[in-house]
């Protein structure tokens, strides 16, 4: 019987997750799946690591599963299906670990409500990962569960990248530049010498483009400076969140246009990015296929703010080796790619039109004078492997 651990990555309405066998120093995948829409009209998946689906239920429409049904029925589902796998451990994705919390951690309940006091500079996630951990301490408290921070790549960030020009006394209280998406970046930092070694000893911008997009400038492997800040909303232009924006129009909204703070923290966490830009929606795909002017509008922001960002990264790095593309956007839109590097000739990046249509991995041309790439992310995996090592104290495992 192999060990096996379980990986969570819960949001606002779906609970994602991944079963991982242990063998040897291996990770292998042997279900995925989600619960979602699970407080209006949920729905459960479950497939195998073909991607074939092994298990799937709906409930009526209106039903409100929540959180704590959802992980009953998940918890169900891992008990019938993997009883040739013994679990040893929960790792869940948590977004914020502030300046304390640099490294993946066992959970208790004391960790768990010192995380809590984050949840104001990540509103859109963080209540969201801790409850499934508080409801499986009552579900399954002998198993142990284990915290991986999305900030904790970034904290070693030189000092000048993490702060802001403020008072040392507000900075000391926690206002400071973290850095998002940090589980992905490592990830990428962890297989980009089996696709270009010279890149991943060298100077490198990742591109993290999904529904939340971010930009990690990252020296041998190290994150130097990120795009996202304080909290998940700075930066790039998002789906629904608007990136960098002037602090002064937050004031002007509330003295100006009376709005309050949670109003103004919908408009720029919720109803901003490309769905504010365009008025149309805020997935990519959805856009590029709409001849709405409004949607070709939205993505050629997108792609002006992409290219001013790597001209900061770049300038962070004293200069720039290769750039790489992952994550939802990132690994499967060739027309975002292609639009991004021609924006980046300057810096020497030689689009490979055959290859980027092709998906990759390399989409530059070989005498491009910054290699580019599209890999994708495997945050689960990244997580599995920390929880392994936390639980077992094992010095690491391979890429399964």
């Amino acid at each position: 019987m192999s060990d096996a651990i379980t990986v969570l990555n819960a949001g606002s309405s779906s609970i994602k997750f991944s079963v991982f066998a242990v063998e040897d120093a291996d990770l292998r995948l042997v279900y995925s799946g989600q619960a979602e829409g699970i407080y209006t009209k949920p729905r459960f998946v479950a497939k195998d690591q073909a991607g074939e689906v092994i298990d799937e239920k709906q409930w009526p429409d209106g039903e409100r599963l929540g959180h704590e049904g959802a992980l009953d029925h998940l918890v169900g589902f891992l008990k019938e299906h993997t009883n040739q796998y013994k679990p040893i451990a929960i790792g869940h994705r948590v977004v914020h670990g502030g300046v304390e919390f640099t490294h993946p951690e066992r959970l208790d309940a004391a960790i768990v409500d010192r995380l809590e006091e984050f949840v104001p500079l990540a509103p859109l996630h963080q209540p969201h990962n801790l409850s499934p951990i508080r409801l499986l301490f009552d579900l399954v408290p002998d198993l142990p569960q284990v915290a991986c921070f999305d900030t904790a790549f970034h904290a070693g960030q030189p000092e000048l990248a993490q702060l802001f020009a403020i008072p040392k006394e507000i900075t000391d209280s926690g206002v400071r530049r973290y850095g998002f998406h940090g589980l992905s970046y490592e990830y990428i930092a962890s297989v980009l010498p089996k696709y270009d070694p010279d890149a991943a000893s060298g100077r490198a911008v990742v591109l993290h483009l999904g529904n939340g997009a971010s930009m990690c400038a990252m020296k041998a492997g190290h994150s130097i400076a990120s795009t996202m800040g304080f909290t998940a909303v700075e930066g790039l232009p998002m789906g629904t969140r608007c990136g960098t924006i002037d602090p002064g129009v937050v004031l002007y909204l509330i003295e100006q246009r009376g709005m309050d703070v949670r109003e103004v923290e919908t408009l720029i966490y919720k109803e901003s990015g490309l769905l504010g830009l365009s008025g149309i929606s805020s997935d990519m795909r959805v856009l590029q296929e709409s001849e709405d002017p409004r949607a070709g509008f939205a993505i050629d922001y997108y792609v002006y703010r992409i290219g001013r960002e790597l001209g900061s990264m770049a300038a962070a790095l004293g200069g720039l080796d290769s750039i790489v593309f992952t994550a939802g956007i990132g690994e499967n839109s060739d027309f975002i790619r292609e639009r991004a590097c021609r924006d980046a000739a300057w810096l020497g990046v030689e689009l490979d039109t055959h290859a980027n249509a092709g998906g990759g991995p390399r989409i530059s041309t070989p005498g491009s004078g910054v290699s580019v790439w599209a890999i994708p992310t495997n945050e689960e995996l990244m997580i599995a492997r920390h929880t392994l090592r936390v639980v077992t104290g094992e010095p690491g495992v391979n890429h399964g």
